[in-house]
């Protein structure tokens, strides 16, 4: 691939460069986006459907990751010396992180800003020159960053293929030190296959099912704002919102009611809170997991098949939807929300952890204490408390999931180290006081270290008793 070609001359020249002139030309990058984020913005309008001022909420977001990638990268990855530890105390050590070279970045189209620039930032302020193919219902979006960072530097740095997946292929196997990939888990699967040919190593964001833990002491009205935002926000199309909420049985009615109340207000429109679903294809998921859900024994407390009218899919509230249902097991990605009742809290964890997806959750309780304890036990990369999302926001945190939801992170110091390789480097600063690495060991040298060794490392151990297997 041409594209790849142009990046590793240019990477050389990108990665010589200070972390000071790095983050001066990614600062300036940053400057052009936020100068021209209206004209982004109708862009991203454009080819997603969602409105304007979610467009620009979500170049806000990227924007804030670029400037602390910026503005961070050199105290993260710069030399810094570490303990040698006493049998190397005649070295000096020290440990580095290099850029790997060029990164391609495969993005997705429901936010084509915020999600490939949480890779495509952080790999940049790494050192590394990158090739980013935007979806292909997302291409606009992608060739316009591109342009925006012309406007920085001519250097093909930051480059950007437009096309379908036979593109997406043609770039992990075109040599790449690492790919970032965010998509369906499936698609992960075979970017992984395809680079484990060439053992290139791949960061990967393969989608949610998250859910929201609602606690009996949890202020309902807050909690029922966070689901129908994190629920139909974006269309639903958020692989970090809303999908499955678990309510505590004693505020369970009240919780659904006031969750129905605010979908049945709710009309997608093209500058309403949500607009069209962007890919035609996922008009049909939802229909069908809908169906399956009711037909399974669940309930439709708002919306239901009907629901969907294309290009829009007002919103659907599902209950007491069983769990082999597709609504609760697979990921929708449409403005549907399945609530059921637990008994406990410790119910609502596991329910919450039995699905194969591993991203993000929430929790709603008044007991800060009780909560974190609630997210430590889940099985996510990620978890807000008394609201949603609330980690995307926090460009020092790292994101990313588990299990079908992928591995690897962007964002933080975790993101810039994810696009580096370390580098450890030793130096002798004087003769060793017991000469050990040596071919001609001197055995006392070596008897008199062993017995500094178990004085160091083996008291208060308990000898073992005679006539024990082993002995």
């Amino acid at each position: 691939m041409e594209a790849v070609s142009q990046a590793r001359a240019a990477a050389g020249w990108w990665a010589g460069l200070s972390f000071r002139e790095r983050r001066d030309h990614l600062v300036r990058w940053k400057r052009v986006i936020a100068a021209r984020s209206d004209e982004l913005g109708r862009v991203v309008h454009a080819e997603t459907g969602k409105p304007v001022g979610d467009a620009l909420l979500e170049i806000m977001l990227a924007v804030e990751h670029l400037d602390w990638a910026a503005r961070n990268a050199e105290r993260v990855l710069k030399r810094r010396r570490v303990r040698s530890g006493l049998l190397a105390a005649d070295q000096g050590a020290a440990v580095e992180y290099r850029p790997l070279g060029v990164v391609g970045v495969i993005g997705p189209w429901n936010y084509p800003v915020y999600t490939p620039l949480g890779s495509v930032s952080y790999a940049l302020a790494a050192g590394n020159a990158v090739v980013f193919k935007p979806s292909e219902h997302t291409p606009k979006t992608g060739e316009w960053l591109a342009d925006a960072w012309r406007d920085v530097i001519a250097r093909p740095v930051l480059q950007v293929v437009t096309g379908d997946r036979a593109v997406g292929a043609a770039l992990v196997e075109a040599g790449v030190d690492k790919i970032a990939f965010t998509g369906s888990a499936a698609t992960g699967r075979k970017v992984m296959a395809a680079c484990a040919r060439s053992l290139t190593p791949v960061v990967i964001e393969g989608g949610g099912k998250d859910a929201m833990i609602v606690a009996a002491d949890a202020d309902l009205d807050a909690a029922a704002k966070a689901a129908a935002f994190g629920g139909f926000g974006n269309a639903g199309q958020t692989c970090a919102g809303v999908e499955r909420v678990y309510v505590e049985r004693a505020v369970y009615p009240d919780f659904l009611a006031r969750l129905a109340a605010i979908a049945e207000t709710v009309q997608p429109a093209e500058d309403g809170p949500y607009g069209r679903m962007t890919v035609p294809a996922q008009l049909e998921v939802v229909r069908n997991h809908v169906a399956d859900a009711l037909a399974k024994g669940g309930k439709a407390v708002v919306g239901g098949p009907e629901s969907v009218q294309p290009p829009v899919v007002f919103p659907v509230v599902l209950a007491e939807v069983p769990e082999d249902s597709a609504a609760v097991t697979e990921e929708t990605f449409g403005p549907t929300v399945v609530v059921n009742p637990v008994a406990s809290l410790d119910e609502a964890v596991r329910l919450a952890n039995a699905s194969r997806y591993g991203l993000a959750a929430s929790i709603f309780s008044r007991d800060h204490g009780k909560a974190v304890g609630l997210a430590r036990r889940l099985r996510t990369g990620a978890a807000s408390i008394n609201s949603v999302l609330g980690f995307a926001g926090v460009p020092s945190l790292p994101f990313g999931g588990v299990g079908d939801s992928g591995f690897g992170r962007v964002h933080g110091a975790d993101g810039l180290r994810e696009f580096s390789r370390a580098q450890s480097v030793t130096w002798r600063r004087f003769p060793a006081p017991m000469d050990l690495m040596s071919i001609k060991r001197d055995p006392a040298v070596l008897d008199r270290a062993i017995r500094i060794f178990r004085m160091r490392h083996a008291r208060g151990a308990t000898p073992r008793a005679p006539g024990r297997p082993g002995a």
